[in-house]
């Protein structure tokens, strides 16, 4: 058996923050409880945990000598990026120290030769996005809120988005990275070469451990030739079952989108609402009666000619089940507004409601299944649910959303229906997060999912890499 982690810790003492503010500057170091208060938050729920400071260092030596002074004096630590988590993954639960990574922003270097960049954490997705795009290249994974988060905190939850469906996920991308460890020493995972077989994987342990492990400071992405053209449909479905049994049929039919989206009817009325009057955008689709949900389809390539062909094939699939009538984007500014409509569904309907935000994955067979279920446990115990989400590999978001429902009820029955929706998930082969992470909010679920000798392997590892147990304790376990 691992040694258990260290789970006592100290409050920052009189003489620990003015060692911080002399590793980090006087004015990068926050014990305001105003300006703390910007951190105590994420988007999760309305969960709120109040640090006891904020540090925002500018290099991995600064993050080095914060983890040795925190390590020593047992001072928890929370790594946070740009606080678009909704899963709790980047929240103080323990007070502590929140290390903050937004000094750490710069694009270093975009190799064109190689078809790799090197970034720091605290770089915003679309920008990075925006900067290889310029240069004819291409980062795929593209996450709702790609406007607003890091990707550091991308990698820490290992984001997808809708193109993850044809290019996968962030794992996919990375190469190497500079990681200062609790213990304040700094490693590189691995080396910047397309293949590696040299030791452990330590890069991909990393991806996806929550910020649990290390405080990733460098990041080394590979990238892809920018794709010449895109077709975008809206495809609008009677039942949200049948929606589901489209996927499936399209990928039998040998075709390959870049982005299929599911969106549930509920979803799209409250973002239209959301775009009109928050944002001043105009409503893109007409919503007949006897429409339950819509897929956005995308196809990509360098081939328009194929593309067309292929958006055909799509046309001739779909012609089996019960749809309406197909919208094709005709310019880039129609197929800008569709994916607008889909990015803002998350914002959209936090904005009207307090929700628990659920992101939950199974084979994309299932999808029909799940869906029902998912509804008939949602009437079983009193709530109203509101599903989209990247359909295409099987990870499906569900709003649970609070409306009139009593605080012993929110806190309680709708958490055991939470559970039950979980207990579904695994049983169609599923697991309880695709994108999200487990955080503290779905913490009390994950032994459902995962195995007694999975789980002591991981607090195994986490022991290893944090033997004070400092780092962003009290989340996944």
């Amino acid at each position: 058996m691992p040694a258990e982690v260290e789970t006592h810790f100290n409050p920052i003492s009189e003489s620990v923050a003015m060692e911080l503010k002399n590793i980090v500057g006087e004015g990068y170091f926050i014990s305001d409880a105003i300006l703390r208060e910007a951190y105590a938050h994420d988007e999760t729920e309305d969960f709120r945990f109040l640090p006891e400071a904020v540090v925002l260092p500018e290099n991995a030596i600064q993050i080095s000598e914060i983890m040795k002074l925190c390590s020593s004096h047992r001072i928890p630590v929370t790594p946070r990026g740009g606080g678009t988590g909704l899963a709790g993954s980047a929240l103080a639960v323990h007070g502590g120290l929140v290390i903050s990574t937004s000094r750490l922003n710069r694009i270093l270097d975009i190799d064109l030769l190689n078809l790799q960049a090197t970034v720091e954490p605290g770089v915003v997705t679309q920008v990075f996005q925006e900067a290889v795009k310029e240069k004819g290249l291409f980062y795929p994974p593209d996450p709702s809120s790609k406007g607003t988060c890091f990707l550091g905190g991308n990698l820490a939850q290992c984001a997808g988005g809708p193109k993850a469906v044809k290019y996968g996920v962030t794992r996919d991308y990375v190469l190497n990275l500079e990681v200062v460890l609790p213990t304040g020493e700094i490693i590189q995972t691995g080396a910047n070469v397309l293949k590696n077989s040299t030791g452990y994987n330590l890069t991909h342990l990393m991806i996806g451990s929550e910020g649990t492990l290390g405080i990733i400071t460098k990041i080394v992405f590979k990238l892809r030739p920018y794709p010449k053209h895109t077709v975008v449909m809206l495809a609008p479905f009677m039942r949200s079952d049948e929606a589901f049994r489209a996927i499936s049929a399209i990928y039998r039919a040998g075709i390959t989108p870049s982005g299929m989206e599911f969106m549930e009817r509920e979803a799209i009325e409250r973002t239209m609402v959301y775009l009109r009057d928050v944002l001043q955008q105009p409503a893109v689709v007409d919503l007949p009666e006897n429409v339950v949900s819509h897929l956005i389809i995308e196809l990509d390539g360098n081939d328009a000619e194929v593309l067309m062909r292929d958006a055909e094939a799509i046309v001739s699939v779909l012609e089996d089940f019960e749809t309406g009538e197909l919208l094709f984007a005709e310019s880039e500014s129609e197929k800008e507004a569709l994916w607008r409509l889909r990015r803002n569904i998350s914002p959209a309907v936090n904005a009207a409601e307090l929700t628990k935000s659920e992101d939950v994955v199974v084979p994309r067979g299932n999808l029909p299944e799940l869906i029902i279920r998912i509804k008939e446990i949602g009437k079983s115990y009193g709530f109203n649910s509101v599903c989209y989400g990247h359909a295409g590999d099987g990870n499906l978001h569900i709003n649970i959303l609070r409306e009139q429902i009593s605080d012993e009820d929110w806190h309680g029955k709708v958490n055991e229906g939470i559970g039950e929706i979980f207990k579904e998930v695994v049983n169609l082969g599923g697991m309880l997060s695709g994108e999200h992470g487990i955080g503290i909010a779905k913490r009390p679920y994950i032994e459902m999912a995962l195995g007694e000798a999975n789980l002591r392997l991981m607090r195994g590892i986490k022991a290893v890499f944090d033997p004070f147990g400092v780092l962003n304790p009290g989340k996944i376990f």
